[in-house]
């Protein structure tokens, strides 16, 4: 009996390394990626970060990233008609190089990619898997789309991290 348990424990502690290894070769994959289109790109390039909740709630971040430096960012939220893809918009703004982080805690953190690839590794993807799922897609073009957790249980917008909807060059 005892023997049975101690493979449980090594299988269970062997399903959490595995995960956090597909986790960690995915990052990496998707850095390199990350690191050619940043080559190509001159590090000039823009990408919009969104937020949403099942009960139609929406928010996105725009960002423009000149030679590696946010230059602009463009807010935008309001919610989705109930059963459309019609999106009511209720706040916009824009903030340029000089009044960049003026608009309080709306939008989403001044992040460049390679600031979230670096709190990804440093922070979001470090939680305990055994209170959150853990998440790491890489579905524009091979670079992050979402990245972050979600604590055990929570039903609605609780991901600390972030997702990405599209990066293009500038």
């Amino acid at each position: 009996m005892k023997n049975i348990y101690l493979l449980f424990i090594a299988i269970c502690i062997g399903l959490t390394a595995c995960k956090k290894d597909e986790i960690g070769n995915k990052v990496d994959a998707s850095y390199q990626k990350w690191r050619a289109f940043k080559k190509s790109s001159n590090n000039s390039y823009v990408y919009t970060a969104y937020s949403g909740s099942i009960f139609g709630g929406h928010a996105e971040t725009k960002f423009t990233v000149k030679n590696g430096n946010i230059i602009k960012r463009e807010y935008l939220s309001g919610y989705y008609k109930p059963n459309t893809n019609s999106l009511i918009v209720t706040t916009t703004w824009t903030e340029n190089e000089g009044d960049l982080n003026t608009h309080g805690t709306a939008g989403h953190e001044l992040l460049t990619i390679d600031e979230i690839y670096n709190k990804a590794k440093t922070v979001w993807l470090k939680v305990d898997p055994k209170k959150n799922d853990i998440f790491f897609e890489a579905d524009n073009d091979g670079i992050v789309s979402t990245v972050g957790y979600v604590p055990n249980g929570c039903q609605d917008d609780c991901l600390t991290g972030l997702n990405i909807k599209e990066i293009k060059p500038l």
